[in-house]
């Protein structure tokens, strides 16, 4: 049956995680997902940030849950998942946001730090994706969108970002969603990730700080990314807007992406 183009991206009665949704990026697509009708969990490491988040959320009128979770840590992971399934009984939405990153040249790079990065921004990810998918896969229908990155995509200029382990992380997240596309889409779970550019966060202050001008000169857009840029993108894959779309990688940068 045919749909009304603006009831394909309502989200009501659908239940949404967020991963690293207390501030930032993750804060964004958590509004935008609450305003779409969802009911949104929003879980890190820091609960304090995930219960003035949650307050912004039942302001709209969306029912959430604010949880602690380190997604490195399985037992945390499984917790979220139960509590989950406890308060709203189904999971159609999962957004793996969290990340963490470290600059310094790539001969400097200590190994804990490395590791650090690859954890949560790679092993977080499966391990979320996989707790989250055994419901999904039972229920036969779901939405993974992971956060990459536009650093997943190629090298990056040293001057303004040197990050190799995040850069490295991020584009496993890119492959992982590729692949985990392929092995669950007879379960009618789509996986799909989003790569976003600059955007003026906590995690991005130091690199717009020392390559403002670069990354300026070098985006079509000639601006960084705003408060509203994520919220059309997270909503159409976490939509039945996209419900044909899986394994496919969706970059809002600016256009910084389109030079050669």
């Amino acid at each position: 049956m045919m749909m009304h183009v603006l009831d394909l991206f309502k989200l009501n009665g659908k239940t949404a995680i967020v991963t690293g949704g207390g501030r930032g990026l993750g804060e964004q697509m958590a509004i935008a997902l609450a305003e779409a009708g969802a009911n949104v969990v929003i879980c890190s490491r820091k609960l304090e940030a995930c219960e003035e988040v949650k307050q912004k959320l039942e302001a709209l009128g969306a029912r959430s849950l604010a949880l602690r979770c380190d997604v490195t840590n399985s037992d945390d992971v499984h917790a979220l998942v139960e509590k989950t399934m406890d308060a709203f009984g189904r999971i159609d939405i999962l957004v793996n946001n969290s990340g963490a990153t470290w600059g310094v040249p790539v001969e400097e790079m200590p190994l804990e730090a490395w590791q650090k990065v690859m954890n949560v921004n790679v092993t977080g990810t499966f391990l979320m994706s996989q707790a989250v998918g055994k419901i999904m896969m039972k229920q036969r229908s779901g939405k993974i969108i992971n956060i990459a990155s536009v650093a997943g995509l190629g090298g990056t200029n040293p001057t303004v970002m040197n990050t190799i382990a995040y850069n490295t992380s991020k584009g496993a997240v890119i492959t992982f969603t590729k692949d985990l596309a392929v092995k669950w889409g007879e379960y009618g779970i789509c996986v799909n990730a989003i790569a976003p550019g600059f955007f003026p966060t906590k995690m991005s202050k130091v690199v717009i700080e020392r390559g403002e001008k670069q990354i300026l000169s070098n985006t079509p857009l000639k601006r960084f990314g705003g408060e509203n840029d994520l919220k059309g993108a997270v909503l159409f894959l976490a939509s039945s807007a996209s419900d044909f779309v899986t394994g496919s990688l969706l970059v809002v940068d600016g256009g910084a992406h389109a030079y050669c």
